[in-house]
Parts: C-alpha cells; sequence; structure tokens
C-alpha cells in the first residue's frame, strides 16, 4: 500500500504552497505546524536540498474522532503535507504529497478507525485533486 496521496504541479514553489494550503482549507484542514526543511537542513547541517515544506495539516472533527477511537492514534497526527521542488523533472515542476490516512487503519484496529480514515482520506483526496 502506498502512504501517500499525490500530485505533480507545474507552478512555482510559492504557488504551489499557496494553493495547497487553500486546498486543505476548503475540504476544513488547518495548518498547525510548518517545517522548511530546506532552511533548516542549512541552518543545522549546512547542506543544500530543495525547496521543501512540510505542512501539519488538521482537520478537529475528524481529529477528535480519531483520538476518541485510539488515544496513541496522535503519534500520526496531523497529517502531513509535503510540498517540494521535483529535482528530477523540468524546473518549475512541485510535487505536493499528503500522508494517506489509511496507515491509521493499519496500525490501529479499534472500531470506528476505517470510517475516520475513510472520510479524512476522502478530503485529502479532494484536495490533491483540486489543485
Amino acid at each position: 500500500m502506498s502512504y501517500a496521496l499525490s500530485t505533480t504541479l507545474h507552478t512555482t514553489f510559492e504557488d504551489a504552497v499557496e494553493r495547497t494550503r487553500k486546498a486543505l482549507a476548503d475540504q476544513g484542514f488547518g495548518v498547525l505546524t510548518e517545517i522548511d526543511m530546506k532552511a533548516t537542513l542549512k541552518a543545522k547541517l549546512g547542506e543544500d536540498i530543495e525547496d521543501y515544506l512540510i505542512l501539519g495539516a488538521c482537520n478537529p472533527p475528524l481529529a477528535h474522532r480519531a483520538v476518541n477511537a485510539d488515544r496513541q492514534i496522535g503519534l500520526l497526527l496531523p497529517c502531513n503535507v509535503a510540498v517540494r521542488a521535483d529535482t528530477s523533472g523540468e524546473k518549475g515542476t512541485v510535487i505536493v504529497d499528503a500522508m494517506d490516512p489509511q496507515i491509521m487503519v493499519q496500525v490501529s484496529d479499534r472500531p470506528g478507525m476505517r470510517e475516520i480514515a475513510d472520510e479524512a482520506a476522502a478530503k485529502l483526496r479532494a484536495a490533491i485533486d483540486s489543485l
């Protein structure tokens, strides 16, 4: 099973990030965390990588239901969405990967988790498809 819902965009990195934030918001996700991997790896290790941003996306009603079904599921929350410049493609190509919530079902067999994961996956898929 793949653990990512993905799409490829032909645009600037900044535009891809903006569009991803809007698509997530349109599906009820807020961005709780943001990790700039490019800046972090440069500052901490002196290493250069492509533009790479990890957005921690949360849909509060779904997160609430998931945590109520299994308190340890918080280890897999929020849903990470990575926006990254494609180093193997042509310039101006950006990949957006979202963690597939079906991973939660593989980890937790608690009652109701499949339905929550299905709903979260549908919303994230809709966000990715709208890009």
